[in-house]
């Protein structure tokens, strides 16, 4: 009975031992389960706190999806470097290949305007040209930016790098022919002598290619830049269509449908074949450089480029300085060749070409270009200055040469006797009404030097400055323009230019543009040829 009795007592005893563990873990849960119960009611208590200060907060508006067929994000390699966006719900994309584009055509009126051409990307004479006498009402295509439709990849190849192409194939919208300026001139050839036959037309850098604007591939890193190849904008056309208050629209900017500043001097070299550029960001800072090679041995096609550019981005402030020099250059290519041209051409023998045969200058350029913007809530203020020297070329082009195409017949290898000095203002300001309408402004100023060579010349200058096109003289344009994003992808834009020029720019211009008479009855005084042309339209993009 007693031995029954010990092991009962010792049966208690580890019951009881058992129990006080279980008790003392069952104590040591529940006050972890309470630390942790109140870490996170103090956590939701902090939440509940921001959230209630961020609704007292006025509601910001998201954040405006950068278009790929914007002129700067469509065909801007040096920006490749910043790592791209996913591509939105609504964009043609396909395993990170890309199809965009935009379509832009309206309504215009023009004071001194003349025909409509179906081959030029600036297909209206938005900047008063020679032949431009009488009044123009119609059809206006490529207002606000260039008709085109591309296609674009961006595809991870390793670890951090990428493989990036570009092709786009720029149009006119009403003829839905290929952007060709050099065709819009040489269709005007024969009638060189009779000004109120002529179309409108313009020397372009977009010349019949089948991929005008963009043709080049490369690789990118957000760490180590981007390496492109191919047919590419230069830098000064970046910068010239990115510190543009217009954005380089051709109805409304002057540095938008005229390509002198684009391309250092002449518009045949803002964009480029044979192009190697590359672009890397360091923190704020930007660095880019281009080389464009020369297409042929020299005399027989314009020689090498090179561009370099220094920007960077700061509180709000953008600034991008840039350089470039131009062997070679073909530029002046704005008369067309009269009949005796034509058949002494013809009898010397000159192949056509695929454009057919025009007459130029040729320089070698240097160029140095600064831009400047501020965005400070919904405004946006813009400045720009450049200045081109053009010089006679080290090489001259002997007739026969090759110039996009088109044959130069006709060459001029010592028109910059006296070195020609080209500057360029610009100021403007944009200002968001609301997220999708905004209102834009903008004054340019384009002047040179009197370089003529002889004191007979200068004498003339001197007492009529559109004697020669040699002389002092000026180029302006004062425009405002209204853009209405009214649907996703589509916009509505409507607008007011002046354009004039002015002394050596106004040479051989039709009588009735130049109103060259006394001061007594012109306001403009004489030697100027203006015109006030206001322009509404549509414009697509995808």
């Amino acid at each position: 009975m007693k031995r029954i009795l010990l092991s009962s007592v010792a049966v208690f005893a580890f019951a009881a031992a058992g129990h006080a563990d279980e008790l003392s873990d069952i104590q040591a849960q529940s006050k972890q389960l309470r630390e942790q119960n109140q870490a996170l009611m103090k956590r939701l208590s902090d939440l509940e706190k921001r959230q209630e200060k961020l609704e007292k907060q006025p509601t910001q508006a998201a954040a405006p999806r950068i278009n790929p067929t914007d002129a700067m994000a469509a065909d801007l390699p040096y920006k490749a470097y910043v790592k791209a966006p996913a591509p939105v719900n609504d964009d043609i994309c396909w395993k990170g290949v890309c199809v965009y584009g935009a379509f832009d055509m309206g309504v215009g009126y023009q004071q001194h305007g003349s025909g409509y051409s179906p081959y030029s990307a600036n297909p209206n004479a938005y900047l008063i040209q020679k032949q431009n006498a009488g009044s123009y009402f119609g059809v206006t295509g490529n207002g606000m930016s260039v008709s085109f439709v591309g296609i674009r990849g961006k595809q991870e190849i390793a670890d951090g790098l990428y493989g990036v192409f570009n092709l786009q194939a720029a149009f006119n919208p009403a003829s839905g022919m290929g952007d060709n300026g050099l065709s819009s001139i040489t269709q005007n050839n024969g009638l060189g002598g009779n000004l109120s036959a002529q179309n409108a037309f313009g020397d372009s850098s977009r010349n019949g290619q089948m991929f005008a604007t963009a043709a080049y591939f490369g690789i990118d890193s957000p760490t180590y830049g981007a390496f492109t190849m191919g047919r590419q904008s230069a830098l000064l056309r970046d910068g010239t269509i990115n510190y543009d208050p217009l954005g380089g629209a051709q109805a409304f900017s002057l540095i938008g449908t005229s390509g002198t500043n684009a391309g250092g001097g002449s518009t045949e070299n803002s964009i480029l074949d044979n192009t190697y550029k590359y672009a890397v960001g360091i923190g704020p800072v930007r660095l880019a450089a281009m080389i464009g090679a020369r297409n042929g041995s020299n005399g027989s096609a314009p020689g090498n480029s090179y561009f370099g550019d220094v920007g960077f981005d700061y509180m709000g402030f953008s600034v991008d300085f840039t350089g470039g020099k131009i062997f070679d250059s073909v530029g002046t290519v704005t008369t067309p060749l009269t009949s005796a041209q034509m058949n002494t051409a013809y009898a010397a023998g000159f192949s056509t070409g695929s454009n057919g045969f025009i007459s130029g200058t040729v320089s070698d350029n240097t160029v140095f270009q600064v831009g400047a913007k501020y965005t400070i809530g919904p405004w946006k203020f813009y400045g720009g200055y450049e200045y081109i020297r053009l010089e006679n070329p080290n090489n001259p082009l002997a007739p026969g040469a090759i110039e996009q195409g088109a044959v130069l017949v006709l060459t001029n290898n010592t028109n910059f006797n006296v070195a020609k000095i080209a500057q360029t203002g610009w100021v403007g300001v944009k200002y968001a009404i609301t997220r999708d309408l905004d209102v834009a402004g903008g004054a340019y100023h384009l002047w040179q030097n009197n370089f003529t060579s002889t004191a007979a010349t200068a004498q003339a200058c001197a007492v009529n400055t559109n004697q020669s096109a040699q002389c002092n003289g000026a180029q302006d344009m004062v425009s405002v323009l209204l853009d209405w994003r009214f649907a996703k992808h589509v916009d509505l834009y409507g607008g007011l230019a002046w354009a004039r020029v002015s002394g050596g720019f106004s040479n051989g211009y039709a009588a009735a543009a130049t109103n060259n008479s006394n001061t007594a009855t012109n306001p403009l005084g004489p030697n100027k040829a203006s015109s006030y042309n206001p322009t509404v339209g549509l414009r697509y993009q995808f």
